[in-house]
């Protein structure tokens, strides 16, 4: 199963920002970033079995460092967990992820869900 989230997620560098603007502002960032998210995760189903994630990041130029970019799965994350896809983020529900980068006239990322086959939960 694979989602476009069709817009520019920010780096590690722009949350840190944020972070060390206003603790109480960086809350609402993160709610916010994450709600916007959400949007895009609407038609994947409940994963039930723990899933591999690979994120394909488009970005549109090369200013951003790749380190910078990816940290943005944090929010993607966050937002499965928050929307009710998955039950948690944590390594008994995501065994692995994959990051690959290519360059676009516009930012954004496809993540492709692949759920594990039986019992894998040890």
């Amino acid at each position: 199963m694979k989602i476009l989230i069709d817009m520019k997620l920010p780096s590690l560098n722009e949350y840190v920002r944020v972070c060390r603007t206003n603790r109480y502002e960086a809350s609402k960032y993160k709610k916010d970033i994450e709600r916007d998210i959400s949007i895009f995760l609407a038609r994947l189903p409940q994963f039930e079995r723990p899933v591999k994630i690979h994120f394909h990041w488009i970005e549109d130029s090369k200013r951003r460092d790749l380190d910078n970019v990816a940290f943005a799965k944090k929010f993607i994350l966050d937002a499965l967990v928050k929307s009710g896809k998955l039950k948690d983020d944590n390594r008994r529900y995501v065994t692995a992820f994959t990051d690959t980068f290519s360059y676009g006239k516009k930012a954004m990322v496809i993540c492709e869900f692949t759920e594990e086959r039986g019992d894998e939960n040890g």
